[in-house]
Protein backbone atom coordinates (compact mmCIF):
# COMPACT_ATOMS: atom_id res chain seq x y z
CA UNK A 1 0.00 0.00 0.00
CA UNK A 2 1.41 3.80 -0.40
CA UNK A 3 -0.16 6.83 0.73
CA UNK A 4 -2.41 9.02 -1.21
CA UNK A 5 -2.55 12.76 -1.57
CA UNK A 6 -4.22 13.48 1.62
CA UNK A 7 -0.98 11.64 3.31
CA UNK A 8 1.16 13.51 0.87
CA UNK A 9 0.13 16.96 2.21
CA UNK A 10 0.52 15.41 5.94
CA UNK A 11 1.51 18.96 7.77
CA UNK A 12 0.80 20.82 4.22
CA UNK A 13 -2.47 22.06 2.47
CA UNK A 14 -4.33 19.80 0.65
CA UNK A 15 -6.08 21.67 -2.05
CA UNK A 16 -9.28 20.33 -3.88
CA UNK A 17 -10.66 22.88 -6.60
CA UNK A 18 -14.54 22.58 -7.61
CA UNK A 19 -15.36 20.15 -4.30
CA UNK A 20 -18.54 19.21 -5.50
CA UNK A 21 -17.11 17.44 -9.06
CA UNK A 22 -15.57 14.71 -6.33
CA UNK A 23 -17.32 11.48 -5.50
CA UNK A 24 -18.88 11.62 -2.90
CA UNK A 25 -17.37 8.55 -0.92
CA UNK A 26 -14.10 10.57 -1.97
CA UNK A 27 -15.27 13.48 0.08
CA UNK A 28 -16.56 11.64 2.59
CA UNK A 29 -13.26 9.18 3.46
CA UNK A 30 -11.55 12.68 4.18
CA UNK A 31 -13.85 12.98 7.26
CA UNK A 32 -11.39 10.80 9.79
CA UNK A 33 -8.70 12.19 8.68
CA UNK A 34 -9.94 15.84 9.30
CA UNK A 35 -10.65 14.73 12.94
CA UNK A 36 -7.65 12.46 14.02
CA UNK A 37 -4.87 13.62 11.48
CA UNK A 38 -4.88 9.67 10.25
CA UNK A 39 -5.84 7.78 7.87
CA UNK A 40 -6.42 3.98 8.28
CA UNK A 41 -6.54 1.69 5.30
CA UNK A 42 -7.99 -1.73 5.95
CA UNK A 43 -7.02 -5.00 3.72
CA UNK A 44 -7.81 -8.29 3.96
CA UNK A 45 -4.11 -8.95 5.04
CA UNK A 46 -3.03 -6.07 6.26
CA UNK A 47 -3.86 -2.69 8.05
CA UNK A 48 -1.73 0.49 7.76
CA UNK A 49 -1.85 4.09 9.55
CA UNK A 50 -0.62 6.98 7.51
CA UNK A 51 0.17 11.13 8.85
CA UNK A 52 -2.47 13.35 7.51
CA UNK A 53 -2.66 15.82 9.44
CA UNK A 54 -3.40 18.29 7.12
CA UNK A 55 -4.98 21.93 6.42
CA UNK A 56 -7.48 21.52 4.00
CA UNK A 57 -8.66 24.16 1.41
CA UNK A 58 -11.05 23.62 -0.65
CA UNK A 59 -13.22 26.08 -3.85
CA UNK A 60 -16.25 25.58 -5.80
CA UNK A 61 -19.35 27.34 -7.52
CA UNK A 62 -22.41 28.05 -6.16
CA UNK A 63 -24.00 25.58 -8.59
CA UNK A 64 -22.73 23.87 -11.75
CA UNK A 65 -23.50 26.79 -14.04
CA UNK A 66 -21.72 29.29 -11.57
CA UNK A 67 -23.63 32.07 -12.39
CA UNK A 68 -26.63 31.55 -9.38
CA UNK A 69 -26.10 35.39 -8.46
CA UNK A 70 -26.82 36.96 -11.67
CA UNK A 71 -30.36 36.57 -13.01
CA UNK A 72 -29.18 37.08 -16.32
CA UNK A 73 -27.01 33.97 -16.64
CA UNK A 74 -27.98 31.56 -14.00
CA UNK A 75 -29.67 28.67 -15.80
CA UNK A 76 -33.69 27.89 -15.59
CA UNK A 77 -32.96 25.51 -12.32
CA UNK A 78 -31.74 28.14 -10.35
CA UNK A 79 -31.63 28.48 -7.45
CA UNK A 80 -32.78 24.59 -7.38
CA UNK A 81 -29.48 23.52 -9.32
CA UNK A 82 -27.66 25.36 -5.99
CA UNK A 83 -29.32 23.20 -3.59
CA UNK A 84 -28.61 19.98 -5.80
CA UNK A 85 -25.47 21.09 -6.59
CA UNK A 86 -24.18 22.03 -3.05
CA UNK A 87 -25.85 18.79 -1.51
CA UNK A 88 -23.35 16.88 -2.67
CA UNK A 89 -21.68 17.66 0.13
CA UNK A 90 -22.11 15.90 3.57
CA UNK A 91 -23.16 17.82 6.82
CA UNK A 92 -20.58 15.70 8.66
CA UNK A 93 -18.05 17.01 6.19
CA UNK A 94 -18.69 20.37 6.31
CA UNK A 95 -19.53 20.59 9.94
CA UNK A 96 -15.46 19.57 9.87
CA UNK A 97 -14.46 22.66 7.97
CA UNK A 98 -14.34 25.60 9.98
CA UNK A 99 -14.01 28.96 7.81
CA UNK A 100 -16.89 29.20 4.89
CA UNK A 101 -16.19 32.16 2.88
CA UNK A 102 -18.28 33.52 0.36
CA UNK A 103 -16.42 35.19 -2.36
CA UNK A 104 -18.14 37.49 -4.95
CA UNK A 105 -17.25 37.17 -8.42
CA UNK A 106 -14.42 40.16 -9.33
CA UNK A 107 -15.78 42.80 -11.89
CA UNK A 108 -13.52 44.74 -14.85
CA UNK A 109 -14.46 47.43 -12.42
CA UNK A 110 -12.97 45.75 -9.24
CA UNK A 111 -9.47 44.93 -10.96
CA UNK A 112 -8.69 48.89 -11.70
CA UNK A 113 -9.41 49.85 -8.09
CA UNK A 114 -6.37 50.53 -5.51
CA UNK A 115 -4.76 48.19 -3.74
CA UNK A 116 -6.03 47.29 -0.28
CA UNK A 117 -5.24 48.86 2.89
CA UNK A 118 -3.44 46.08 4.82
CA UNK A 119 -0.81 44.48 2.02
CA UNK A 120 -0.03 40.53 2.10
CA UNK A 121 3.33 41.31 3.97
CA UNK A 122 1.33 42.75 7.28
CA UNK A 123 -0.97 40.42 7.21
CA UNK A 124 1.96 37.46 7.04
CA UNK A 125 3.68 39.51 9.96
CA UNK A 126 0.20 39.22 11.90
CA UNK A 127 0.12 35.38 11.55
CA UNK A 128 4.01 34.57 12.33
CA UNK A 129 3.18 36.66 15.35
CA UNK A 130 0.05 34.41 16.20
CA UNK A 131 2.12 31.45 15.61
CA UNK A 132 5.01 32.38 17.89
CA UNK A 133 1.84 33.03 20.54
CA UNK A 134 0.67 29.48 20.04
CA UNK A 135 4.34 27.79 20.53
CA UNK A 136 5.05 29.48 23.76
CA UNK A 137 1.49 28.50 24.56
CA UNK A 138 1.91 25.24 24.22
CA UNK A 139 5.35 24.83 24.67
CA UNK A 140 4.92 21.71 27.14
CA UNK A 141 1.58 20.53 25.77
CA UNK A 142 0.97 17.61 23.24
CA UNK A 143 -0.86 20.38 20.76
CA UNK A 144 1.43 22.50 18.88
CA UNK A 145 -1.15 24.80 17.69
CA UNK A 146 -4.73 26.06 18.56
CA UNK A 147 -6.22 23.83 15.80
CA UNK A 148 -5.26 20.45 17.88
CA UNK A 149 -6.00 21.55 21.69
CA UNK A 150 -8.77 19.74 22.99
CA UNK A 151 -10.88 19.01 26.17
CA UNK A 152 -9.30 20.35 29.25
CA UNK A 153 -6.47 22.25 27.37
CA UNK A 154 -9.00 23.91 24.47
CA UNK A 155 -11.13 24.91 28.17
CA UNK A 156 -8.15 25.93 29.44
CA UNK A 157 -7.09 28.41 27.11
CA UNK A 158 -10.48 29.21 24.67
CA UNK A 159 -12.86 29.73 27.15
CA UNK A 160 -14.40 33.40 26.43
CA UNK A 161 -15.15 35.35 28.81
CA UNK A 162 -18.89 35.98 30.43
CA UNK A 163 -20.66 37.79 27.28
CA UNK A 164 -18.71 35.41 24.55
CA UNK A 165 -20.00 32.56 26.52
CA UNK A 166 -23.75 33.50 26.48
CA UNK A 167 -23.28 34.64 22.61
CA UNK A 168 -22.07 31.48 22.15
CA UNK A 169 -24.68 29.29 24.12
CA UNK A 170 -27.06 31.47 22.34
CA UNK A 171 -25.85 30.42 19.28
CA UNK A 172 -25.33 27.36 19.75
CA UNK A 173 -29.01 26.64 20.44
CA UNK A 174 -30.03 28.95 17.20
CA UNK A 175 -27.47 27.23 14.56
CA UNK A 176 -27.97 24.01 16.07
CA UNK A 177 -24.20 22.85 16.76
CA UNK A 178 -23.05 19.79 16.86
CA UNK A 179 -20.23 19.33 19.63
CA UNK A 180 -17.54 19.70 16.96
CA UNK A 181 -18.70 22.98 15.56
CA UNK A 182 -18.74 24.42 19.13
CA UNK A 183 -15.37 23.23 19.81
CA UNK A 184 -14.47 24.02 16.39
CA UNK A 185 -15.83 27.47 17.11
CA UNK A 186 -13.36 28.03 20.22
CA UNK A 187 -10.54 27.35 18.41
CA UNK A 188 -11.50 29.87 15.51
CA UNK A 189 -11.95 32.34 18.16
CA UNK A 190 -8.98 31.26 19.98
CA UNK A 191 -6.75 32.26 16.96
CA UNK A 192 -8.88 35.33 16.22
CA UNK A 193 -8.24 36.90 19.34
CA UNK A 194 -4.57 35.87 18.54
CA UNK A 195 -4.27 37.29 15.37
CA UNK A 196 -5.57 40.50 17.13
CA UNK A 197 -2.83 40.07 19.95
CA UNK A 198 -5.46 39.72 22.52
CA UNK A 199 -4.75 37.46 25.73
CA UNK A 200 -8.58 36.59 26.07
CA UNK A 201 -11.18 35.31 23.95
CA UNK A 202 -14.06 37.76 23.79
CA UNK A 203 -17.66 38.44 22.87
CA UNK A 204 -16.19 39.70 19.73
CA UNK A 205 -13.96 36.90 18.91
CA UNK A 206 -16.56 35.07 19.12
CA UNK A 207 -18.94 36.66 17.02
CA UNK A 208 -16.26 36.25 14.33
CA UNK A 209 -16.03 32.61 14.76
CA UNK A 210 -19.75 32.21 14.50
CA UNK A 211 -19.70 33.83 11.05
CA UNK A 212 -17.61 31.47 9.43
CA UNK A 213 -19.93 28.56 10.18
CA UNK A 214 -21.72 26.80 7.26
CA UNK A 215 -25.10 28.60 6.62
CA UNK A 216 -28.10 26.31 5.14
CA UNK A 217 -27.94 25.97 1.15
CA UNK A 218 -29.95 27.73 -0.85
CA UNK A 219 -33.34 26.10 -1.25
Amino acid sequence: MKPGEVSLAHLGVLFLDELPEFQRAVLDSLRQPLETGIVSVARANAHVNFPARVQLIAAMNPCRCGHLGDASLACARAPRCAADYQGKISGPLLDRIDLHVDVAAVTAADLVLPPPGEGSAEVASRVAAARQVQTRRYANAAARTNAEADGPLLDAVATPDDPGRTLLAQAAETMRLTARGYTRILRVARTIADLAGVESVGRTHVAEALSYRRRPPVA
